[in-house]
This record gives C-alpha cells, sequence and structure tokens, in this order.
C-alpha cells in the first residue's frame, strides 16, 4: 500500500530535482526521493563508514575494478581474518582491459577500513567502492 506525502521546494530545487532524477536513471521522483531519504537517514544514524567506531559491525558490497596482476591480493581478503566475505563474483570486462569482482562483506568497521586500504595502495586496482548495508528493525531474512 503505498501512500501520498508531499512537500514544498522553491522552483531552483524543483528543477535541480528533475535533473537529478534524469541523470540517476531513475523512472520517478518518487522513488529517487524515497531511496534518497533512505539513504540521508541511514547515513545520519549510522555515519559514513569512515566516521564509524572501530568496533561497529557492518555489512555491504564491496566492488573492486582491477588489472589481473593483483588477482592474488583479492584471494589473500577473501581468505583474510579482516573480513567475512558473504559471497563473491569475478566477471571479466574485456573492453575496459580489467576485471571487476563484487563481494558481500561484513565485519567490524575498522578492519573493512584497512582492507579496503590495503587494496587501493595496490598499482593495479583502479577503483575500490564500499557500499554499506542499510538497517532493518524488521523485513525478509
Amino acid at each position: 500500500m503505498s501512500r501520498i506525502i508531499s512537500f514544498s521546494a522553491d522552483n531552483s530545487f524543483a528543477d535541480d530535482l528533475k535533473q537529478m532524477v534524469k541523470d540517476t536513471g531513475y523512472k520517478n521522483r518518487s522513488m529517487f526521493l524515497r531511496d534518497a531519504s533512505i539513504h540521508f537517514s541511514d547515513s545520519k544514524l549510522r555515519g559514513e563508514l569512515n566516521q564509524m567506531e572501530h568496533d561497529e559491525n557492518v555489512s555491504g558490497t564491496l566492488v573492486i575494478y582491477y588489472q589481473h596482476e593483483v588477482e592474488h591480493r583479492l584471494l589473500d581478503l577473501r581468505h583474510s581474518s579482516l573480513v567475512s566475505v558473504q559471497s563473491y563474483h569475478h566477471n571479466c570486462l574485456p573492453e575496459n582491459h580489467m576485471c571487476v569482482d563484487t563481494m558481500q562483506v561484513r565485519g567490524n568497521a575498522g578492519d573493512l577500513r584497512k582492507a579496503i586500504s590495503t587494496l587501493q595502495d595496490n598499482s593495479g586496482v583502479d577503483r575500490v567502492g564500499f557500499t554499506l548495508a542499510p538497517v532493518r528493525s524488521s523485513g525478509c531474512c
């Protein structure tokens, strides 16, 4: 069941919002604003990974773009005690001349920051990103 929630905005914001929705590929403002609100609220409540206490338990998705010569570093991470890898997916991107791995991980914030930093310090790693999973008090699983 959906409910309509409305709010007022000045013309400049309304125009910017229209462009943000379009640029991000959302089909409509409602879904964009819902996701933006959830992300904002979660960020305000929990903070970003780099601001969390060392021992705070977190989970999320780690995305690593890299060259083949550093593949062993990812294997090391998957078998390390820093993070627990719940799932792992590898994909070759021949048109980009690189690979990408995604890992669903969990662990404490400090160890995850250390793992990300270790990956970023490799010359064959092009980009590392982490998306913190939202926390729900109820729902599936």
